[in-house]
Order: structure tokens, then sequence, then C-alpha cells
């Protein structure tokens, strides 16, 4: 096929396809999809080898936000059953995420529900990140706090964290029909706050809700142009009690061609597959791995996601490996980039010093940041809009079209804020 292997080409050298090619992956055919997932892979593999990158979800603060995000269990009037209590003591969340690092994640993820941080927040999560890093050496720690004031990121950097989380989620043309309380280019201004204080930039969307393959390209070609170091892809986890509680739009089939357009358009960033991916890839997740380089293990903030044992056999029967801590998981090239940038944000000394694990802190591995991808907040919790799927009949057993699936979400009562012991 002459478009995959177009694309192939311009994958290895890192080369930027055109909006056409783009789309054209989406509207690939089922008899094309184990095609276009082979080629995606070939660009995956160039990149980041067999190697999947562990990351693990630490819900700081749960539920009662003022945004009214629609994707969103947490959101302003959500009556989703989730768990709501606020801010975890940093020792419980050092707890959390001990859990997750002894499962193999590399990186620990503290999500905030809220607009964004006080000044006191910050100072709250800045103890949070010490206490984590030191009850786990060599972890690194990515934040996920909603809009940044100035200064903020600079604060968190100086306080041991590695990178910043705040998806875009969807393309501006669709963003004021998803959310009417913050605006695209508030995301946007937070992103650019995360690079320019040296942190490695985590940004991502949400696939689910109803937007076009347009929309879904928009979103994609925005993330390549902040050249954010990860990109989470979320699918939208249909909450009972939020606006798109009905929004059943995709299929595993849907979900392999937006993992595939992602990788061909960001093909030396950290792919990750993020909420949802349960629910909707189901059992299809092991062929997503040919795609995506990155997953988080356990549950995620507000809804639960497989045993951590299934995901660590999952990609072992599908032979990947567990990326280890002291492997780089950004391409050399990139990494390099980002410890220049850091070392230059923070005087020299900053948290990215070194690309080899040299220098004060743990961006030193450039280990491809990236956080925000299931649950609410600003980190993963849905998903966004995302095309209808391809016209198929359905099989016998499947729910009609937008039929309720409460039987696929299940919300999370055990972890960070819980008596229970975590998933990890």
């Amino acid at each position: 096929m002459d478009l995959l292997n177009t694309l192939v080409e311009k994958g290895l050298r890192r080369e930027l396809p055109t909006r056409e090619e783009a789309l054209a992956v989406l509207a690939t055919s089922d008899d094309e999809l184990l095609d276009v997932v082979a080629a995606a892979g070939k660009v995956r593999r160039q990149w980041f080898g067999r190697r999947v990158k562990l990351n693990y979800l630490v819900n700081l603060k749960s539920g009662l936000c003022p945004e009214d995000c629609s994707y969103c269990s947490q959101r302003l009037g959500s009556k989703a059953e989730i768990l709501k209590y606020t801010w975890l003591k940093p020792d419980e969340a050092s707890q959390a995420a001990a859990a997750g690092v002894a499962g193999g994640a590399k990186r620990v993820c503290l999500v905030a529900s809220g607009r964004g941080p006080t000044d006191r927040d910050v100072e709250r999560v800045g103890r949070t990140i010490e206490a984590i890093k030191e009850q786990n050496e060599g972890v690194e720690v990515c934040a996920c706090l909603g809009l940044l004031s100035d200064g903020q990121a600079e604060r968190l950097r100086d306080a041991g964290a590695d990178a910043y989380n705040h998806n875009l989620n969807t393309s501006e043309a669709t963003y004021e029909g998803i959310t009417k309380t913050h605006t695209y280019a508030d995301r946007v201004d937070t992103v650019q706050k995360a690079h320019a204080a040296g942190l490695s930039a985590c940004s991502g969307l949400i696939a689910g809700m109803g937007e076009t393959d347009e929309d879904l390209v928009d979103v994609v070609y925005a993330l390549r142009d902040l050249d954010s170091d990860s990109v989470p892809v979320n699918f939208l986890i249909p909450f009972e009690g939020t606006p798109l509680a009905k929004e059943w739009n995709l299929t595993p089939q849907r979900c392999l061609r937006i993992l595939a357009m992602v990788r061909f358009v960001c093909p030396d960033v950290e792919v990750r597959i993020a909420g949802g991916r349960e629910v909707h890839l189901r059992s299809m997740q092991p062929l997503a791995l040919n795609i995506a380089n990155s997953i988080f293990l356990g549950d995620y903030l507000t809804s639960e996601g497989q045993a951590g044992q299934a995901d660590l056999d999952m990609i072992a029967d599908a032979g990947f490996e567990v990326e280890g801590a002291g492997t780089t998981t950004l391409p050399k090239h990139r990494a390099d980039a980002l410890a220049a940038a850091g070392a230059a944000a923070a005087g020299g000394c900053g948290s990215h010093a070194s690309a080899e694990g040299a220098g004060c802190g743990s961006h030193a591995s450039a280990e491809g940041a990236g956080c925000g991808s299931a649950g609410g907040g600003c980190g993963p919790c849905g998903g966004h809009a995302a095309p209808a799927p391809e016209a198929v009949e359905p099989a016998a057993a499947e729910p009609a079209a937008n039929a309720a699936r409460t039987d696929l979400v299940a919300v999370r009562r055990r972890g960070a804020g819980t008596d229970l012991a975590p998933n990890a």
C-alpha cells in the first residue's frame, strides 16, 4: 500500500505527514487494519525498540472540581458515584506511589482535580514529590495539577518534578463545545509554561466524543507543534452522571487507527495508551502495543483498570519487555534536547541536567514524559469527541450504538484515598 510505505519512510526520517495522509489512515478499512498496525510498528520499533514504559497514577485530590469539562467524572455537577477526598498527605501519596514502582512503573503521575493549583498547593505537591523520591530512588515524577500561573512550573521543577501533564484533549475548533470554564488557549499556555521551565511536556488527547477525523488530526498536529515529549491517547470513558454518558462511539479497530495516526504524526515521541484502553480496545490491547510504547499500570484516577499483573503478562505474551529504570525512553536526539533545555532553564542544575542520569535530578533519563491519561480533572479521564465508527454491521451480541455500557465502567474503590490496597 503506497500510503503506508510513504508514512513509514517519513516516520523513520521524522518527517511530518501531510494532513491528507493522516486523514487517510483514519479512513482505512478493516481489511487494511493489520497492515496499518504493522506499518506503525516499524516506526515504533525504530525509535523505541520493543520496550514498554509503565506509568502509575496517584490521585492526590479527587472530585469536587469547579470546571465543567463534559467528559470528566470529577466535573462541576457530576453525578458520577466516584471517590471524593481532599489532598493526600505526602506520606500517603508516597505509599501509593510505592505500589506502582514495585509493579515496574518508572514514572509516577501526581494528579489533582481543580482548575489549577494555588501557590500553597504547589508547596504541598513539592513536599509530596520530595517524599516520593526519598522512598523510591530514581523514579520520575510528573505533575498534573491543571492550569499553571507564572512561576509555578519553575517551583515544581525545583521541587524535583521531571514533567508536567496538561492535555489539549480536542481540537481548538470544537473545544468550546466540551468546556466553557476555560479555553483551549489556556491549555496551550500551560504546556508552554512547562516547556519554558525545562520540564518535559506531556500533552495528549481524548477520543470518543463524536469529533470528526479532521478534529483528531488538528489536535495531533497541534501537539506536534507544541513539541510534547509524551502524547497520551485517552479513549472516552462514558461515566454515568456526566453529559457524555451515552457517547459509546469507539470500536477497537477505530482506536487502533487513531493510535497509528498519532504514531505517524509524532514518530519519535512517547505515545501512551491511556484512559479507556480496557473499555474500548478490550482484547485488542496487545495489538496496540505494536504502535504505542507506553501504558498506565493498574487503576486510573476514578476508574479501575485491569489487574496490574495482567498488564505485565500481556506485555510479555505480546513479545515486548518492560522498560528498565536505567533505560532512557526518548531517542537520543530528543533526550539531549530535553536535557539541554532543562539545564538552561534551571541554571545548569535542574532536574533535567543530563540525558544519561547525571546532574541533580531524574530528568536525566529523559524518559518520555507524560502523565495525563485516565481519570479526570486535567489528567485523563474520559475522552474527547471521537468520530463516528465506520459503518459496519454490529455483531448480534453488541449493544445498539450509543447504548449505555455500565458493565464496562468500574468506578475505582481502592488505592489512594481508600483503605483498600491499590491495583498495581
